[in-house]
């Protein structure tokens, strides 16, 4: 199948599309867009790794997102063991999403910060072990990520790498994160605010990857609707008019980007 647009973090595996999962696929081989589906805890990266077994153009990631159970429930720990019977699997392309969230007031006390640190240093280790990239989820934690990443960059060097999914950060951060060799990705927010402009304009073009993050975000003209990645399209037109590219020059970069950075098997 050809390759006209690829979202690199979507979620296609979630309770959202059960009813027209299929229906959602079939729109996703006519637009010729190919996908990784993230992986947010066991059981959502075991039917990430189904999904991709069984659809040409879908990839899997495997991880623990940072966040954690709701509020009252006890959250899942990043266990080593099971999640290494996922790793083989060759359409298994990162681990993640996983990074540090103080987005809620449950996840930002002192208790839950060391949780969330240990179980992104667990998985930095997972990734380099088995020779992954990072899907890395930040929310209000930037200072934290980085400088866990910076300690453990000395350690790995360029084995430790990856994306900064849905990048929401200043660019006196976005340059931090890239000069440790991480590329960053943008959503459909792009399309109805103008706060990361500037951050995709800086972005060099080696660096840079679209992303749906469906079923969230839906990009304009779609605002209101459940999002899907074919809705990529949009994301990756406002990508080239901040670029002053044409929007098949942007397609191809972003194609290229996706392949290289995550390995993806061809």
């Amino acid at each position: 199948m050809h390759i006209n647009f690829f979202d690199i973090h979507s979620h296609v595996n979630f309770p959202e599309y059960d009813a027209d999962r299929a229906e959602v696929l079939t729109r996703m081989k006519e637009k010729g867009v190919w996908t990784i589906t993230v992986g947010t805890n066991f059981e959502f990266s075991q039917s990430a790794v189904e999904m991709a077994d069984k659809n040409e153009g879908i990839f899997a990631t495997i991880g623990l997102h940072p966040a954690g159970a709701e509020p009252g429930q006890l959250a899942e720990t990043f266990d080593e063991n099971a999640f290494a019977e996922l790793v083989v699997h060759p359409k298994v392309v990162a681990i993640g999403e996983c990074g540090m969230d103080y987005g809620r007031t449950d996840t930002a006390t002192a208790e839950d910060k060391i949780r969330q640190k240990k179980d992104f240093e667990t998985q930095i280790d997972f990734a380099v072990r088995y020779n992954k990239p990072l899907m890395l989820h930040i929310r209000n934690a930037h200072e934290d990520v980085l400088d866990i990443l910076t300690f453990k960059k000395r350690e790995y060097g360029d084995k430790l790498r990856g994306n900064v999914h849905f990048f929401s950060g200043t660019i006196e951060v976005e340059k931090k994160y890239l000069e440790l060799g991480f590329s960053v990705s943008f959503t459909g927010v792009i399309t109805f605010v103008k706060d990361y402009h500037e951050a995709v304009a800086y972005a060099p073009l080696d660096m840079l990857m679209s992303e749906t993050d469906a079923p969230y975000v839906t990009p304009i003209p779609y605002r209101g609707k459940r999002n899907e990645p074919v809705y990529v399209e949009e994301v990756v037109k406002k990508m080239a008019e901040i670029k002053g590219k044409s929007v098949e020059e942007m397609q191809k970069i972003l194609v290229d980007n996706a392949i290289r950075i995550f390995n993806i098997p061809l």
